[in-house]
């Protein structure tokens, strides 16, 4: 009995120990996104970008983790453009996992009423920087959000 109680407790710390690892890539990965894609933008921008992900995975369009999202081809332009993927202001990465954090261990967690009032994107599954790209696809969309330099829209896939 009691080894049967031993493998059964190691087996719970062991799934546990997997599903935090999990985790922790997973929050990475958004952190990743959100330092690349908006480190130079107002918190509420990046937390725009943080939403976008988040709303891709639970979209049936896309992967259903945040690492397939981010790294999927072609999606995001700093996971493909052939610069370094590690991220080099300190303060800018503190500030992307702060928020990556939150979004992935609390905001995701709130029932989808409370999401739904929070997310200013109305959730957009796209944005684009109008200084750096005038995508053909931005104009089958409805704009919902604009924050710092960027434009969130949803729509057609």
């Amino acid at each position: 009995m009691r080894l049967l109680l031993l493998l059964l407790l190691s087996t719970t710390a062991g799934q546990a120990a997997a599903q935090n690892a999990k985790e922790e890539k997973e929050v990475r990965c958004l952190a990743l996104n959100i330092y690349f894609e908006a480190r130079g933008e107002p918190t509420d921008g990046q937390f725009a970008v943080g939403l976008v992900t988040m709303n891709r995975v639970q979209s049936p369009r896309y992967p259903d983790s945040v690492c397939e999202v981010v790294w999927q081809p072609r999606q995001f332009s700093w996971t493909h453009d052939g610069k370094s993927d590690h991220p080099y202001e300190q303060q800018a990465w503190d500030r992307a996992q702060h928020i990556a954090n939150f979004i992935y261990h609390k905001y995701r967690t709130l029932p989808e009423r409370a999401r739904a009032a929070l997310d200013r994107t109305k959730g957009a599954l796209h944005y684009y920087a109008p200084k750096l790209a005038d995508p053909y696809w931005a104009r089958l969309k409805q704009i919902t959000f604009s924050a710092g330099g960027h434009v969130f829209l949803r729509g057609n896939s």
